[in-house]
């Protein structure tokens, strides 16, 4: 005669599962093992931790893989979500299996000096380490379980790398945007006088479509707004076109039916590629990266006297005061400010770029 099972097991298609009330919560869940003594051991530390946490507060073990998993399924609206998993991938084979409240920099350790001597950067190691603090600050804070507990009693702090190799900024100055710019491919040319004349970001110049054009008939002139989905930032982006700017997307109209920017009729998926780092190269410019016009154009804006919002509005950056709805006299302040970009000329402050030396 076999012994008798616990109560609250049930064996549905040769695995044991749970199906018991505790403590006035009934639980519902797989065992996962066909084997009788593992699922009453599984059952009965359900049952203390649901006895330890109702009674006494205290809260039940939890690992940082659940966590992540967690997070993840929260923010699959995020849209830099990919870059997450791929980072949390990397992390979970080192402290995935480890509670949450032993993860901090001590439990991190062996993960950032394996990514150090991989070669990764500083940098990406930080983009790693935002993700778990944003982690446990979740669970010490919004987290909540059933008994109203949050996952984590205190998040612990986590530090950053200090990253002493961080890229800076490298505005160009007007001969060597000329240089530059000779070099370049026609389409890029094209593309890199748009960014140095409006401040886009590179995924919103490859992405500009003609159907984001708006025709302002009162100022003879026309403007592009970005739906969110397309900016970094989420946010609606009001694309103003200085002359220069104008003048590249006239010369582009008609040419394709949905984007601005082509190449041999296709749109263009990246302009960081192998014609771009020919031309800097040809230019005795190695260091420039194409997001560094998004950089002169700001430079340039500020060097004019442009003020701080006009500034934040017209390099699409988020702030309390941006609208999809602007009046004429608005729109025209922002066309003049962008206009003092548009050439060096003799009345218009030259733009100063201290340099930084680097040292041997």
């Amino acid at each position: 005669m076999g012994r008798k099972r616990t109560p609250g097991l049930i064996k549905r298609a040769g695995i044991w599962h749970i199906d018991k009330k505790i403590h006035g919560r009934r639980i519902c869940q797989s065992c996962g093992t066909n084997n009788l003594e593992e699922a009453e051991r599984l059952l009965a530390r359900l049952m203390e931790e649901i006895r330890q946490a109702v009674v006494y507060g205290v809260r039940p073990q939890r690992t940082f893989e659940q966590a992540a998993a967690k997070f993840v399924l929260e923010n699959q609206h995020k849209r830099s979500l990919d870059d997450d998993i791929d980072r949390l991938n990397h992390l979970v084979k080192y402290i995935g299996n480890k509670p949450l409240d032993n993860v901090h920099m001590g439990t991190l350790q062996p993960w950032i000096e394996h990514r150090q001597k991989e070669g990764v950067t500083a940098g990406t190691i930080n983009h790693g380490l935002k993700v778990v603090r944003r982690i446990l600050n979740l669970a010490s804070s919004e987290w909540l379980d059933e008994h109203g507990l949050t996952w984590l009693k205190a998040a612990p702090k986590i530090r950053l790398l200090p990253d002493t190799n961080k890229r800076q900024p490298y505005p160009l100055n007007w001969d060597e945007q000329v240089r530059l710019f000779q070099k370049l491919p026609k389409h890029l040319a094209q593309m890199a006088l748009f960014a140095v004349n409006t401040g886009c970001r590179v995924g919103e110049i490859c992405n500009l479509q003609w159907e984001w054009e708006q025709q302002v008939p009162e100022l003879d002139t026309s403007v592009f707004m970005i739906p969110g989905n397309a900016v970094k930032n989420g946010d609606d982006r009001l694309v103003v076109l200085n002359d220069i700017a104008l003048s590249v997307v006239n010369d582009l109209r008609g040419k394709h039916d949905t984007h601005v920017f082509t190449f041999r009729k296709k749109p263009i998926d990246h302009m960081s590629n192998s014609g771009w780092r020919r031309a800097r190269e040809k230019a005795g410019l190695p260091q420039v990266r194409v997001h560094d016009l998004k950089h002169t154009f700001g430079r340039r804006l500020r060097a004019a006297g442009v003020s701080f919002e006009d500034r934040q509005d017209l390099l699409g950056h988020r702030s309390g005061r941006m609208t999809t709805h602007y009046s004429a006299a608005e729109l025209t302040r922002l066309i003049e400010a962008a206009n003092t970009v548009c050439s060096r000329g003799d009345k218009k402050p030259e733009l100063v770029v201290l340099r930084r030396l680097s040292v041997s």
